[in-house]
């Protein structure tokens, strides 16, 4: 009965897998019309009788996002994004150490697994979901070249309260395309995506704005954009 059970067991497992791989790996060339976090917030306005809800989304290849754009992202989230296998392990043991002297973090969450969470998980903290998140950013560093992981995010991050991807960002703060951003609309819309709904890009508070400078400011350290180049 307990080997039936073990051996039952190791075939979802084996099962979970194969259609991970088969997902993420599909989703290296399909744009993924939605998320998880996008499916969220529409299944939760349903649910509450909202008719009124409107999620603002609209894919975006890469070729049409600006250039400042995807540093900005970088500069601000994961500075040594095209470095990493998907986790930042110096940033983690900062986290770690600030939370033992109890000071809040910002956490370590690299791009790629923001991507994970966001596109196939939940916001939810607990050990369950951060195991998958694990094993989904393994597989899209696997699968998926850095660029495209990139796109993605930009594509599916939160910039503001019902407005996904950068695509949507852009028209609805700047009235413009992704394509003509600006090295200071990237780095403000790059500057709220810690918490985009309570830091607002249309009235940016001081701390937004200085983070906007600050982004700014690493940008060019990084090397502007020479560093996609480390992309291709």
């Amino acid at each position: 009965m307990l080997s039936r059970l073990v051996r039952g067991l190791l075939y979802l497992l084996l099962a979970w897998i194969a259609l991970s791989v088969t997902l993420v790996l599909s989703l290296r060339w399909l744009d993924p019309p939605t998320s998880a976090f996008m499916l969220r917030e529409r299944v939760g306005a349903w649910l509450e009788g909202n008719d009124k809800f409107v999620l603002r989304h609209r894919w975006v290849d890469w070729s049409q996002i600006a250039a400042p754009m995807k540093v900005a992202v970088i500069a601000s989230e994961d500075q040594t994004f095209a470095e990493h296998d998907g986790f930042d392990f110096k940033q983690i043991n900062q986290a770690l150490e600030q939370r033992e002297r109890g000071r809040s973090s910002r956490g370590a969450s690299t791009i790629s697994q923001q991507v994970a969470k966001n596109l196939f998980l939940s916001p939810s903290r607990s050990w369950l979901r951060k195991g998958l998140e694990a094993c989904y950013t393994v597989l899209l560093e696997w699968l998926w070249p850095k660029q495209r992981i990139l796109e993605v995010y930009l594509n599916i991050a939160e910039f503001g309260t019902q407005t996904y991807g950068v695509g949507a960002a852009s028209e609805t703060f700047f009235r413009k395309p992704a394509a003509r951003l600006n090295t200071y609309d990237a780095a403000l819309l790059a500057a709220v995506l810690p918490n985009p709904k309570r830091m607002r890009v249309s009235t940016p508070s001081r701390y937004v704005k200085s983070r906007q400078r600050e982004i700014v400011a690493q940008m060019s350290s990084l090397g502007g954009s020479s560093l996609l180049k480390k992309l291709e």
